[in-house]
């Protein structure tokens, strides 16, 4: 499995892998805030890879999750978004199956992302494996002619359009555009 998050690196995994894992399966943790560019963008990934992406969350958006914590945001001391949108939804989709999760961390990340406790779950790192640094990632997505999404013009990366985390700059541009 991959998990695509509407932003470059998975998106430049996934083509990535593409040839390389033709039983690869896709899917994208909805959290019903996204942008609108991250909705385009998933779609023209899915015409790339030439296969479905399974949306997890269809009934259980952040709303959905906002309410059942009485109304408190996510923060950075308290990332319930994270798990109950994204984590939870990816291991009940996975269920008891083993399964290789294919993860999108560069090799110039100093990071290993979530690693499930469940024992199925078997987490791997091509970008790390094989070298791949930011430049590589670029270059992956202009060489398949997917390109960035077009919210890259003003904010670094994908997620809820009002994320916490972030940049100023980021929610000036989200003001703007």
């Amino acid at each position: 499995l991959l998990g695509l998050s509407g932003g470059k690196d998975s998106a430049a995994l996934a083509l990535f892998m593409r040839d390389k894992v033709p039983q690869m399966e896709y899917f994208f943790c909805d959290t019903g805030y996204e942008l609108a560019e991250t909705y385009e963008y998933i779609e023209r990934l899915e015409a790339f890879l030439g296969k479905p992406v399974v949306r997890l969350n269809p009934e259980r958006d952040f709303d959905h999750w906002l309410n059942i914590y009485g109304g408190y945001l996510p923060s950075s001391r308290m990332r319930w978004c994270t798990r109950m949108l994204k984590l939870k939804p990816f291991e009940q989709y996975v269920g008891d199956d083993p399964t290789m999760s294919y993860i999108a961390i560069r090799a110039d990340e100093d990071r290993d992302g979530y690693i499930s406790t469940k024992p199925n779950i078997t987490p791997v790192y091509p970008f790390k494996e094989n070298g791949i640094a930011k430049s590589d990632v670029f270059r992956i997505l202009d060489d398949f002619g997917l390109g960035l999404p077009s919210y890259y013009k003003w904010r670094t990366r994908s997620g809820c359009y009002f994320c916490f985390f972030q940049r100023k700059s980021e929610w000036v541009g989200l003001k703007e555009n």
